[in-house]
């Protein structure tokens, strides 16, 4: 007769493989599940401008100011085993050393949710193309529309952004960028699950997965810097309450 210390034992080892067992088949079972994602994106405006990295730095480098268009579909990306989809749009540029990779810098970046995922201030809040055309409302309103307000107006995937300006303005590791050629603005992405391993943006056919349809805007120069800031050079963070805590 076993005593309670194995029958214990016996019992935690059958729960930890059947709990194994159905994790994995939940993380499979997604490559049954048809994506189809596709994105345009197309560059607005670009400035190089020359500034300092840190308030006590004494050396200036060069800063490149990005705005952009974006339009996705990644609605396909969500399903039953989705949590979050970490959406980033980067610049890609030759390296000024031959022989070595192109360099990469992300300008902009996103969090999007699932339904079943569990509400967090770090998650994108997508800009309502209405809201400049509608009444600012009165106090007592604020209260009840207050849950509304971080609703999306498109469906969840869904981005149409018009002349975005950037999360983040990039560099060099050399501090120059200004008559950089042959770049261009790139969008990817990770699909985070509840079970199973982190999924890259696809490029190319994969079973029932095709690959990402556009995404990469047309080649572009960093132009010269000019004597006179012309424009906004400011950067948005979006309507998210706090980007320092992870989600």
């Amino acid at each position: 007769m076993h005593s309670t210390v194995v029958r214990v034992q016996n019992v935690f080892g059958f729960f930890t493989t059947v709990a194994f067992c159905v994790a994995a088949v939940i993380a499979l079972s997604v490559i049954v599940n048809p994506q189809s994602p596709s994105a345009s994106v197309q560059l607005r405006n670009v400035q190089v401008v020359r500034g300092r990295p840190h308030y006590y730095s004494y050396k200036k480098e060069e800063y490149a100011h990005i705005k952009f268009n974006l339009d996705t579909d990644l609605s396909t990306l969500f399903n039953w085993n989705t949590k979050q989809v970490f959406l980033y749009l980067k610049a890609i540029y030759p390296s000024s050393k031959p022989n070595t990779p192109p360099s990469e810098a992300i300008i902009w970046d996103a969090i999007l949710p699932a339904s079943s995922a569990p509400n967090h201030q770090n998650y994108y809040i997508h800009p309502n193309p209405k809201k400049s055309q509608t009444k600012k409302p009165s106090k007592n309103k604020n209260a009840k529309s207050k849950a509304k307000r971080d609703e999306s107006p498109y469906p969840r995937g869904e981005l149409h952004l018009q002349n975005q300006r950037p999360k983040y303005q990039i560099t060099d590791i050399t501090g120059r960028l200004q008559n950089r050629t042959d770049v261009v603005l790139e969008l990817g992405w990770n699909v985070q699950p509840w079970v199973g391993a982190l999924v890259w943006a696809n490029k190319v056919d994969f079973g029932v997965w095709e690959g990402l349809k556009g995404g990469v805007s047309e080649r572009f120069k960093f132009p010269e810097i000019k004597t006179k800031k012309e424009g906004d050079l400011g950067t948005e963070k979006g309507g998210e309450k706090n980007r320092g805590k992870p989600a």
